[in-house]
Order: C-alpha cells, then structure tokens, then sequence
C-alpha cells in the first residue's frame, strides 16, 4: 500500500496560482484535510517563504504555527533548497543551522532537503541539523535529462545521500519528464541496492504523471505526491482522486475520499471567487514540450508573469527554445529553484536584448562556483565572456561565508523590528524585503487570517499601458495587470474609477545630458552614485532587481552624474530614465 503525501499547501497553489494562496483561504479547510488520511502534508518552503512577505504581507512564520495548530494527526513537511533554504543563494552555516532549528520548532516534522546542482556539499549541514533536531530527512536528488544525467549518476548521487543518514529518498521531478519506464527502473535499482524507502514527486507538465505513478508504485516506491483537484495537475501534481482510481487495489492508500470530495468544493469556490485571475490556459494543458525545455511548474507559471512585465509575452515561444541552449552552454544545471531561475532569466535576457548582452550578478555568481559544482563543465567561451580572466572557485560555496546570524540580530533590534526570534531569519533571508514588511506589519498593514476577513476596498488594473484604481467590494485581491480590454469579475462592484499620473520623473521635458533608461521592467535596489560623482563608461550606477534577478546598469559614458530621477525602491518600465549623465 503507497503513502500519500499532499502537496496542496505548497506546491499545488505555487504552480498553478504562483503561490498565491493565502492562509486565512487554507484555514478553510485544513482541518479537514488533517482528517484524510495522508501521509504527510507538504505546507511550507519552495517559494511559500518569499510570496508570502513579498507579495501577500503575510508572516511565513505565522502561517505555519496557524497550520500546526490545526493538523494534530498529520506530520508536516517542508522544501528546503539545502544552504539556498528558501532563497536563492547561499547562507552561512550558523544561518542554515538556526532556520532549522525554528522550522522544527514552529512544527516541521519533515524537510525535504535538495540542491539544484545535486551537490550534496551544499546538502550536508541542513541534513545534519535536520538529523540532529530529531525531524525526518528525505534526502532529494533532482531528476532532469541530459547526456551528464544517467541511471548511475542517480545511483551514485543516492549512495552519497544515504552516507548523510537521510530516512528517505526522493525522485524530485520538478517539471514532469520523468517517464513510467525510467520511473520503474530508477525505483527497482535504488530498492535493490539500498533497502532505502523511496518517494517519487512529478508534476502533470508532460501528462506523464499518473502513468509515472503506476510504474513507481508496481516497482516498490513507498510514497508519491499528489494534490488535491481542481488544484492539481497541468503543472502540478495530479489529483488523488484520479491516482487512487488508477492504482491497483493491491496498492491503494487508505485514504478518506468522502473528506477530500469535500476538499475539492471548497476549493473549487475559493478558485472561482478569488483566484481564477491567476490560472493561465498554458499551464492547465498538458505541454510535450516540457521534456524539451524541462522548466518545472513553478517556473513556468512565474515565466509567464515575467514575460507580461516586460510587456513581451509573445516572445514566450522563442524564450523556451533558448532555454535548453542556455542550459546545455551553462553545464546542464536541473531546472529547479534557483538555477530554473537563473537559467530562464538569462533565456529572457538573450531574446529580449541579445544572448549574453545583459548578465545577472546570479548568473556570474553561478558561473563562479558559488552555487556548487555543475554537472558537466560550462562551456570554455561562455566562462570566458561572463568571468574574463577570473577562475572559478573549486571549495564548497559556504565556506566562503561568513556568519551572520548576529549582525542581522543586531540591525533588526537596532531599528526596532525585533517581535520575534523568527524575525531575525526573515530579514538573514531577504534583507531589502523583510524590511518592507517589518515597515508594514509596523503599520498595521499585514494580513492577520484569524481575524474576520474585510473586503479590499481598491484594486489596481494595467490597461494599455495606463495604471487605474478601481473600486472593489467583496473579494480579497492584490494587484492585478489584466488583459486589454481589463477583465472584471462579476464579484466586483465598481465604485470608482481613478486614472493614476505616470510617473512624474518621466514626464520631465528637457532633460539634461545623456539619459541612463532602464533596459527592463524592474525595481531599483541600490543607487551606487550621488549627484556630481564622475563616473567612467561601464561604472556600475544602478542595480536593477527584475524577474528576481539582481542586474547592474552599467554608465554608458564617462562624465558627471547630472540627475538622477529614481530612488531606491522605485517601480520602473523598461526604457523610464533612470539618471543623466554630462559627457566629459
């Protein structure tokens, strides 16, 4: 009989609503999803973490002790990028080491460890903390195909993970390309030469998954992921319900189908009444493609979200045939969170601007070796144009680091943000976002889910390029750039209708010397220089933060900073004036 692990709470919603579930939503029927008869609910981590203070003004933290709370006979589980945790590069040690210890804590009973480049260097010290702390380790290996990617890389990978002391392995397939018969045989093998428990996690992407499913469970898999529909398959996980009808009986789980029909009515209703904006008919079919580009669920619907900011969606196509080329010059990275991220920015990048004109700080960070080791060594040329004459380093990328756990304990009582210990790893994490939340939960502004839910009384649409405010009554929405002509639910009530002036620095005429433009849709991060700096030709002035992704603007000229018309943390579109430059 195969367990069950749901993914509902996690990686369902982050592939199909890019994580946009909220919590006081889930409450609605968490306690009863305790009572189906899971193995384990998958709740946190992946991208939970950064949605949820970025864009929802929720305490990730909070929604996992609310969670707790109410799951009493279910254990939860977690995703944990390994030194990344839930970010997208490397933290030290004492940082890795703490944020397991509070996720335990707060009601973690699992964490999924993996690496994106399958280096279990960068596995090791949350591996051991996991261990240590007394919580279950599924240690992960991500599946992906290329040449470097063989049944015995897989064996080999497994064999170092198992020395770690992990209690499960996990055939992570993020994007849905693992086929029923390399499922059965990867299975049979790791069953055979470790006696290890094994759980198998695909997506729909391809319309693989429930074929995949068959043939790992009739080959000995002791766990497979699956969610709950209508949240479940396109990028997902498939259903349960169809899963459990598609298993021999010999291998069904002992779950309750009556609770989680249940389920699928509550979520079918949340979905049509707040979230049906968020679903795109590219990421509900299934896409052949997939085993071709191999971007994973999350990715994808995030892809897409990128494409619309940089008002370049019908450029999708093009960016999914540069992705493997990206990823074949690059050393064949999988396509999972951070590398999915660096590897389909820089995609975007060569389309939109020409291959490797624009290089994220992340990707040069990769191509440095402070990410890992890549599978295959990158391409000669490749390294030369982003590092120069620079070597790679050859140790493990956290041993460069030094702690920080203190000073960002230090800065987070000094200005006064301190509630909490789980405060201090909000802003170790994401420094420049934890403080734009600590601002609003300083404010009043944070989502409170037990509280009594109020309608948001605006919403802000894009059409035509033009920004409104528009009067909403009766629905719970954030932020919506909508298709031309904007789309409105019929749950909206429209009160009022405010054209909002564009920004005002872009309305200057006659502005002096040589204009510095954005290249992209973005947020600045930081401004390197001030007013009358003289600056030489490729200075970095500005850094871009885009499509998650960190971007230095770089002087085109050399000569005498004349004005700059942006502040930190200002929103801009690609080609808004960012500063002038006098020439010299």
């Amino acid at each position: 009989m195969v367990k069950i692990i749901d993914t509902t709470l996690r990686d369902a919603h982050q592939s199909l609503l890019a994580t946009r579930l909220r919590t006081r939503d889930m409450l609605k029927f968490v306690d009863l999803i305790d009572q189906a008869g899971f193995y384990s609910l998958e709740v946190w981590g992946g991208a939970t973490f950064d949605s949820a203070i970025r864009y929802l003004r929720e305490d990730p933290w909070e929604r996992l002790r609310i969670i707790r709370e109410h799951v009493k006979n279910t254990k939860l589980q977690m995703l944990l990028r390994g030194q990344n945790l839930v970010g997208y590069r490397h933290y030290p040690d004492d940082v890795v080491e703490k944020f397991v210890e509070l996720a335990y804590k707060n009601g973690i009973d699992i964490f999924r460890v993996f690496d994106a480049l399958n280096d279990v260097r960068n596995m090791k010290t949350s591996i051991k903390k996991a261990k240590e702390v007394g919580a279950i380790v599924q240690g992960s290996m991500c599946y992906t195909i290329s040449p470097v990617h063989t049944i015995d890389y897989y064996l080999r990978l497994a064999e170092e993970l198992l020395s770690l002391e992990v209690d499960i392995i996990t055939i992570k397939d993020m994007a849905g390309i693992l086929e029923p018969e390399k499922a059965y045989e990867l299975v049979s093998l790791l069953k055979k030469e470790f006696k290890v428990p094994v759980n198998v996690h695909t997506h729909s992407t391809g319309g693989l998954a429930v074929a995949t499913y068959l043939k790992a469970v009739e080959a000995g898999a002791d766990y497979i992921d699956t969610a709950i529909s209508p949240l479940a398959f396109g990028t997902a996980q498939p259903g349960i319900q169809s899963v459990y009808y598609a298993l021999p009986s010999e291998h069904k789980p002992s779950i309750n189908l009556n609770i989680i029909n249940k389920i699928s009515r509550i979520l079918r209703q949340l979905i049509e009444e707040k979230y049906l904006h968020l679903l795109n008919w590219r990421i509900l079919l299934p896409n052949p493609d997939v085993i071709i580009h191999q971007i994973p669920g999350g990715m994808f619907s995030n892809l897409i979200a990128q494409l619309k900011q940089q008002n370049a969606l019908d450029k999708l196509d093009k960016v999914l045939e540069e992705v493997p080329i990206v990823r074949e010059e690059l050393g064949w990275p999988p396509l999972v969170t951070p590398l999915s991220q660096i590897v389909g920015t820089q995609a975007v990048l060569n389309v939109l601007f020409g291959r490797y004109k624009i290089i994220p700080k992340e990707t040069k960070d990769y191509v440095k070796g402070l990410y890992g080791r890549p599978p295959a060594p990158i391409k000669e040329e490749i390294k030369k144009l982003i590092l120069g004459d620079e070597k790679p380093i050859t140790t493990r990328p956290a041993d460069l680091l030094e702690p920080m756990l203190d000073k960002c304990k230090e800065f987070v009582i000094e200005k006064g943000y301190y509630e909490k210990e789980e405060d201090i790893l909000t802003y170790c994490l994401f420094p420049e976002t934890a403080i734009e939340f600590f601002e609003a939960r300083r404010k009043g502004l944070i989502e409170k889910p037990l509280t009594e839910e109020k309608p948001r009384k605006t919403v802000k649409i894009i059409v035509n390029g033009k920004e409104y405010i528009v009067g909403v009554e009766g629905i719970n929405i954030e932020i919506v750039k909508t298709m031309t002509p904007p789309t409105i639910s019929p749950a909206m009530t429209i009160s009022r209708l405010e054209t909002i002036p564009k920004q005002t620095s872009q309305n200057q005429e006659n502005i002096k010397g040589h204009p510095l433009k954005s290249p992209m849709a973005g947020k600045i991060l930081k401004i390197l220089v001030r007013e009358g700096d003289t600056v030489k030709k490729g200075d970095k002035v500005i850094v871009l933060e885009s499509m998650k992704m960190s971007t230095d603007i770089l002087a085109p000229i050399t000569g005498r900073v004349e004005k700059i018309l942006v502040k930190e943390g200002d929103n801009v579109e690609a080609g808004d004036v960012l500063l002038t430059i006098t020439p010299q």
